[in-house]
């Protein structure tokens, strides 16, 4: 299996990228979050993951190791293939996406292609237990202790619940949640979480 491929970025498409390793260039389907953080002409290193089926052998390629072990969690879901796993991270980050799972917000899940109430419901139900075996690219913990304890946090939960109500999902109030103390009440949490997004 291969673990990685670097090399000079000589090729992108909307959902691929081509990196030419020793004069061979390597085809990785990859997320549009990958695609933003690659520049062609450059240097680039993207962790993989490879597919093989009966009719075809698929290579996979991300940017961070976080966001390859998201998406080997995502495609362990029954019903989840890899077209959905790299929906789901085009639309989400790995943090974004363990949030939402965190949190039961189903409705952030199925803003990806394909995802529909019940496959969202399925991927929380499934992975909500497993979210803490994502590790980053240096082996070290996908959250950082202090973020571990938010991510458990029911004032977090509660939090999210309610800036839903007001119009927020996961995806845009977690990466402010994510910097805050997860023991704290849940109007404080709030209240900081609209002062830092700049709402009154």
């Amino acid at each position: 299996m291969l673990y990685s491929v670097r090399g000079k970025l000589l090729h992108t498409e909307q959902s691929f990228a081509v990196v030419e390793c020793g004069g061979v260039g390597f085809r990785c389907q990859t997320t549009l979050n990958t695609l933003k953080s690659i520049k062609l002409g450059t240097e680039v290193t993207l962790y993989t993951y490879m597919n093989v089926r009966e009719d075809a052998i698929e290579l996979f390629g991300f940017a961070t190791m976080t966001e390859l072990e998201c998406f080997k969690l995502l495609i362990s879901v029954s019903g989840v293939g890899p077209k959905v796993g790299l929906a789901v991270l085009s639309m989400l980050t790995p943090e974004q996406t363990v949030m939402a799972i965190a949190s039961n917000d189903s409705k952030t899940i199925t803003r990806a292609n394909g995802v529909g109430a019940k496959l969202a419901q399925r991927i929380i139900l499934e992975l909500k237990d497993k979210i803490k075996g994502i590790t980053g690219g240096e082996g070290e913990s996908f959250f950082e202790d202090s973020g571990a304890a938010l991510m458990s946090s029911s004032n977090v939960s509660k939090a999210i619940e309610a800036l839903s109500v007001l119009g927020y999902t996961t995806a845009d109030v977690s990466p402010v949640l994510s910097t805050l103390d997860g023991s704290l009440p849940v109007e404080k949490l709030i209240a900081e979480t609209l002062k830092r997004m700049g709402k009154k």
